[in-house]
């Protein structure tokens, strides 16, 4: 049984981790303010505000097996590091494949140039969110003199997603109403992909990894697929086979509907230029060297469909509303008679 520490642990991922360690008879604490969600049953709480000076003072005497930090704010990254890495054995940083500089090319390792980091002393915003997570590298990889995994998923996806990428279209096409709005790529360029790993198999690799002592940078991201894959997978875990509209992606910023993620959006679309032909196409050589196990596409989407409430044209936290959708496809299809 290991001592296990998470620097966070009651949002998504870290609950994820968190549950995983005391299925497994671990000892686990969760450190946090305790605002994203419950503490994990089974999980010891320690309840701090980062921002204070002495946010470590409850755990900092005692030995850890393995501490996962899970911040994107590098002031939090080096007060936890000084006041904890002297008396834990393995650390485990979770950052992002936003930490590369580059993501215009398919198939790029982890040695690929990497955003200019962001320091403790510098704001955080959501859109420093690459730079601030490779300043946390920065910070990790300097304190344990490169005795640290630095593990960058991609995009995370699963049962639960607070973000809705993922759920969208498993639970769209779930829904027995049709037509059914689906992107296409029209004009040439190169073709979308999708590179999601299920959350549950993330938070076993990191603890795997983890607990081993592995060290370095390693893309922990899903098989890549083109898009059309997943949405046929998304069909296949609903065991539907709807009526399709095509939507080409080149009409989108005329529509006003975003690429990703938020609020009329069309998920897991990314914007249709070459700077992005390698965002969901990063190497996963490393991970699969070092353990990382998935289930297939079709198995997650599968759960999602399982852990969902009904569709019933809801607004997600990502997509297309009900009369969003409609519209969409009132736009392309022909006037009676014509």
């Amino acid at each position: 049984m290991a001592n296990i520490l998470i620097l966070g642990g009651t949002a998504w991922l870290g609950s994820t981790i968190a549950r995983l360690a005391v299925d497994a008879g671990h000892h686990v604490t969760c450190l946090a303010r305790g605002e994203a969600g419950a503490f994990p049953e089974g999980a010891a709480a320690v309840v701090v505000d980062r921002d204070k000076p002495d946010a470590y003072r409850h755990v900092a005497a005692q030995k850890w097996d393995l501490a996962v930090e899970l911040t994107r704010v590098p002031a939090h990254a080096r007060g936890a590091l000084e006041a904890l890495s002297p008396r834990t054995r393995n650390w485990v940083f979770v950052s992002s494949c936003s930490v590369y500089a580059d993501q215009s090319a398919p198939g790029q390792r982890e040695d690929a140039p990497l955003l200019a980091p962001l320091q403790p002393g510098e704001a955080y915003a959501p859109e420093l969110y690459g730079e601030a997570k490779s300043g946390c590298e920065q910070l990790t990889t300097a304190n344990r003199g490169g005795n640290a995994l630095l593990v960058r998923p991609g995009l995370v996806g699963g049962p639960g997603d607070p973000t809705a990428r993922s759920s969208y279209w498993p639970l769209r096409v779930a829904d027995r109403r049709e037509p059914v709005l689906a992107p296409y790529q029209d004009g040439g360029g190169y073709r979308q992909h999708v590179q999601l790993v299920d959350v549950r198999d993330l938070a076993a690799f990191l603890l795997h990894a983890g607990l081993a002592g592995r060290t370095g940078p390693v893309n922990a991201v899903g098989a890549s697929v083109p898009l059309t894959d997943a949405l046929i997978a998304a069909r296949e875990a609903a065991n539907t086979n709807p009526q399709i509209v095509p939507y080409r992606l080149s009409a989108m910023a005329d529509d006003g509907v975003s690429p990703w993620s938020g609020p009329r959006s069309l998920p897991l679309v990314l914007p249709s230029v070459d700077d992005y032909a390698g965002f969901a196409r990063r190497s996963d050589a490393r991970a699969l060297d070092m353990g990382l196990v998935r289930r297939p596409l079709v198995e997650m989407f599968r759960d999602i469909i399982s852990a969902e409430e009904p569709w019933a044209g809801r607004q997600l936290s990502s997509g297309l509303s009900g009369e969003g959708e409609a519209e969409l496809i009132a736009r392309r299809r022909p006037a009676p008679g014509s």
